[in-house]
């Protein structure tokens, strides 16, 4: 549970190999969060991972097996991550996979797994665990966007789609969850510098995995339900979006 200050303690992070996780989880520790179960699918990374947070300061990281691709798991982890009736405060849900658009395009299994990591993991896992977080009475899930979920652009289609499902399930969530004292927050990250996009070309308004961090503790401190990283890209995706079809597609984004 929250400290007297409304700090958060505990954290699981989804995704606990993650650049952007990472970051975020040693920020938290630098406003002394103390708790932490990383989950992911590289072992070694995360105990790498487990053991900077305590060098940071953490006094309790776990590291736990976890494959967003294996539904039929989903809900016995959700069991060990909240073992002993452990109370989490924040849920971090980071995990996913970029993909190579001009490949996946012709290639159905490799367009299908990108949507069953990025969406239909993500709902398999999140259900149980937002249960969990309703029983307890409170906690605040954030789920990993991106811009890419605001309008399909041709250079990133299957990606794209695939998180505008998970946010458009995260918002609608977030509406059935009022009252019930667990939140759900959207982030929507432009380009960020991290090891999904070593080799591409860095867009105007880049970012790197520490500003997102800082982003998703403002929005968990705050009271706004999505947050965009950097904030102007509201305004640019807001432009882009009411853009007719046809002048949208000769911009070749």
């Amino acid at each position: 549970m929250k400290n007297a200050l409304g700090a958060v303690q505990t954290v699981l992070i989804l995704g606990g190999d993650s650049d952007i996780a990472n970051a975020t989880a040693q920020q938290l520790v630098r406003q002394r969060a103390r708790s932490f179960i990383l989950a992911g699918r590289d072992e070694n990374k995360l105990v790498e991972r487990a053991q900077q947070l305590r060098d940071d300061g953490a006094s309790d990281v776990e590291a736990l097996h976890f494959d967003a691709e294996d539904f039929s798991s989903h809900p016995a982890f959700v069991e060990r991550a909240f073992a002993g009736s452990r109370d989490i405060d924040l849920v971090l849900l980071t995990f996913g996979v970029l993909g190579d658009q001009l490949h996946d395009e012709h290639d159905a299994d490799a367009a299908v797994r990108i949507a069953q990591i990025n969406y239909v993991g993500a709902v398999s896992v999140l259900i149980p665990v937002i249960e969990r977080l309703r029983a307890q009475g409170h906690g605040d899930v954030v789920a990993l966007s991106t811009v890419a979920a605001e309008r399909p652009r041709r250079s990133n289609f299957i990606y794209g789609s695939s998180k505008a499902g998970l946010d458009w399930f995260c918002q609608g969530y977030a509406d059935a969850l009022v009252g019930s004292g667990v939140r759900v927050i959207v982030v929507r990250p432009g380009f960020v510098h991290s090891k999904m996009t070593t080799g591409l070309k860095a867009p105007p308004l880049s970012s790197t995995p520490d500003d997102v961090a800082e982003q998703i503790i403002a929005a968990v401190a705050g009271r706004h339900d999505i947050i965009w990283s950097p904030p102007l890209l509201r305004w640019v995706m807001s432009g882009l979006r009411h853009l007719p079809r046809a002048v949208f597609r000769r911009l070749n984004l």
